[in-house]
């Protein structure tokens, strides 16, 4: 087949906080590229101060853990950073943006924990599985760039 649909799920802790996340996704098998159509995130934090606040940020850490799953990655020779503008350093774009959906689970009993960073920890694991479950390429490294995913494909 020419493209792999594959979803993946992933969980973790951060700052005192549970994550778990679920990503639906498209693979083009001949260009290696992914296009993440969906991503799911639950989190609890403990009890919720800001319920707005804590949404969008658990949507700009989704985001921005897209861009360092599938894109951002520096290149260097030793001490020798190669990558000092944004003409060699790609960010994700608005044109990568999954539907996103967010649940906070609001443990009023709890303290408060970390609400900023809790939904990034993940992103690279779902993506990686969705992959896995769409192709059975194994990805190890990030970011899970075209070259890298035609790599892993290859040895499938």
């Amino acid at each position: 087949a020419k493209t792999g649909r594959g979803r993946g799920l992933a969980c973790g802790i951060d700052a005192g906080s549970y994550v778990a996340h679920v990503a639906d996704g498209l693979l083009e098998r001949k260009t290696g590229h992914v296009q993440v159509e969906r991503v799911y995130c639950a989190q609890e934090l403990g009890v919720v101060v800001n319920p707005t606040g804590a949404h969008m940020q658990m949507e700009g850490c989704l985001m921005m853990g897209l861009g360092y799953a599938l894109a951002e990655e520096i290149h260097f020779t030793g001490g020798d950073i190669h990558d000092n503008n944004f003409d060699s350093y790609q960010l994700p774009r608005f044109s990568w943006l999954p539907e996103i959906e967010t649940v906070i689970l609001d443990a009023k009993d709890q303290p408060a924990h970390g609400g900023g960073e809790p939904a990034v920890i993940c992103m690279g694991g779902v993506i990686a599985n969705a992959i896995f479950d769409a192709t059975g390429a194994r990805l190890l490294q990030l970011p899970m760039t075209p070259d890298r995913i035609k790599a892993a494909l290859a040895k499938v």
